[in-house]
């Protein structure tokens, strides 16, 4: 995932009308672009994984997040993820909207960043996180997405300590062109989780993914971990 641009506007207030939710994909569609201004990293995460053996990422302990009351109820704000199969561990940085309406990206490959203007995640409705696959340096902190699969688990720590802990029900790949909007961002009954990043063929000739990689997840309340 890679570029950025942006129309300054409410997040929520833009999502609710159809052209906006398209120009949020189009941020989407443009952070696969070339990194050439991304190869540095922050100190806030950890180094993306190599290719080779997946990186050992233990299983977070905690209070899991219950399933959302039909009343909504507050919810704090996600500050780290864990995918314990694919081997990411990493803190989340927040994403706006660009001041043209496009999502915005995260500046270090090595972080991956959750969308403010829609749900928390735990709460009812399709919350949004998005990271890069790679960079010139390498790969980056979603560079296995692809590799999920249904029944993996993701982990969301939250300010308030507690986890909301995602069960992955599909991964699917899609060409720009055919983004699915709806499925992404349209509503749902219960809170979901959205996890997305460039994937398919790499153009060299325009420095861009034709692709995008979107991991669809459900919250489990099952237990205590």
């Amino acid at each position: 995932m890679r570029g950025n641009r942006g129309r300054h506007a409410s997040p929520v207030r833009r999502l609710r009308r159809p052209y906006a939710a398209a120009a949020l994909v189009a941020g989407l569609v443009l952070i696969c672009g070339a990194a050439g201004g991304l190869a540095w990293a922050s100190q806030t995460g950890q180094q993306a994984a190599r290719a080779g053996r997946t990186p050992f990422v233990p299983v977070p302990r905690g209070r899991w997040a219950a399933a959302p009351l039909a009343r909504p109820e507050p919810v704090a704000v996600p500050i780290s993820l864990a995918i314990p199969a694919i081997g990411v561990q990493t803190s989340l940085i927040r994403l706006a909207l660009t001041a043209t309406g496009e999502l915005q990206v995260p500046t270090s490959t090595r972080v991956a960043g959750w969308y403010t203007g829609g749900p928390l995640p735990g709460q009812t409705g399709a919350a949004v996180i998005a990271g890069h696959v790679d960079s010139r340096a390498g790969p980056a902190v979603f560079y296995r997405l692809r590799l999920l699969r249904p029944g993996d688990l993701v982990y969301v720590r939250r300010a308030d300590g507690s986890l909301a802990v995602f069960r992955v029900s599909a991964v699917r790949e899609y060409a720009k062109s055919q983004f699915p909007t709806a499925a992404v961002y349209g509503p749902v009954p219960d809170a979901q989780l959205r996890l997305i990043t460039c994937g398919g063929t790499f153009e060299q000739a325009t420095g861009h993914y034709l692709s995008n990689v979107i991991v669809s997840a459900t919250l489990d309340p099952g237990g205590a971990a």
